[in-house]
């Protein structure tokens, strides 16, 4: 058992008390399933996705802390991290991430069986992501397949084969995870280099933010696709335009390349989500009513 005067350490470590890498992998989640359910997702199919993004993001938190529970303590921003401070020791933090992953098996037994073996993936890119920045500058790559990997599954959950307009989705969320978490390593470039860990930060240095604007560029082309695809009016193109004005403001902040400043751009993120997904329902709901 917790005590209760421990309990804050295990929220904290487990990242609930900052739920912003929840909304950056529910919104993607969530728009795969009403592009998988063609605008009428199985209620069920949503509220399982929506507790297995908590969960299995409550894990990732936990193995990541784990694997670098030696370095955070040498990063400005992590320092203080129950691991690294020693408040929670490394043994119990395999059990909680043993529990949270047991949980988020649980909840496969309400999916079509195909998903269960689609759900080995998930588990194997969670656990290799926090062991990748020690040898490769790509870690934010592997950081974005396992974001993605939520995408066909929600595609086979809903009864339909991952097919070309699913591995566009997956390609462009990739493409966006690696831009909205190189933000997150600018902050701790500085620090990563001391410390011997690579990152995408690290290995596109004074071209970064070049290469972040391509990546956002690129889920938007893939997102225009995919309106195209489906026949979605004037709301989605506006959505993308949204999103766009949202992408310059990230530019435009993290153009001192201050620490503060980069963490409130891939803060800002989540309102990309929220503002694509939100278009999203819009667009499916003309589409029926017309």
């Amino acid at each position: 058992m917790i005590s209760r005067d421990r309990l804050p350490d295990f929220i904290a470590l487990m990242r609930l008390d900052r739920p912003i890498g929840i909304w950056l992998l529910l919104w993607p989640t969530l728009m795969a399933l009403w592009i998988a359910g063609d605008g009428h997702p199985d209620p069920k199919l949503i509220l399982i996705f929506s507790l297995g993004v908590v969960l299995m993001r409550s894990a990732g938190c936990v193995i990541n802390d784990y694997a670098d529970r030696h370095i955070d303590g040498q990063v400005w921003r992590t320092a203080d991290r129950p691991l690294a401070s020693g408040r929670i020791r490394g043994s119990e933090a395999l059990m909680l991430f043993t529990a949270l992953v047991s949980l988020s098996a649980l909840l496969l037994l309400w999916l079509p069986i195909a998903v269960f073996y689609w759900s080995f993936g998930a588990l194997a890119l969670a656990v290799l992501y926090p062991f990748m920045k020690r040898v490769t500058y790509l870690p934010q790559v592997v950081l974005g397949a396992a974001f993605s990997w939520a995408i066909p599954m929600a595609f086979v959950a809903q009864g339909r084969t991952p097919d070309d307009l699913c591995w566009l989705l997956y390609a462009g969320n990739l493409a966006w995870t690696v831009a909205y978490d190189t933000q997150y390593a600018m902050a701790d470039r500085d620090d990563d280099l001391k410390a011997g860990v690579k990152s995408t930060a690290i290995l596109f240095g004074d071209l970064d933010r070049v290469v972040i604007a391509g990546l956002q560029l690129f889920w938007l082309a893939a997102l225009a696709f995919v309106g195209h695809q489906m026949h979605w009016g004037v709301m989605w193109w506006a959505g993308l335009a949204g999103a766009l004005l949202l992408f310059i403001w990230q530019w435009q902040h993290t153009a001192s390349r201050d620490k503060h400043q980069c963490l409130a751009a891939f803060k800002h993120n989540h309102w990309v989500g929220l503002l694509l997904f939100v278009t999203l329902l819009i667009s499916w709901l003309q589409q029926l009513a017309s």
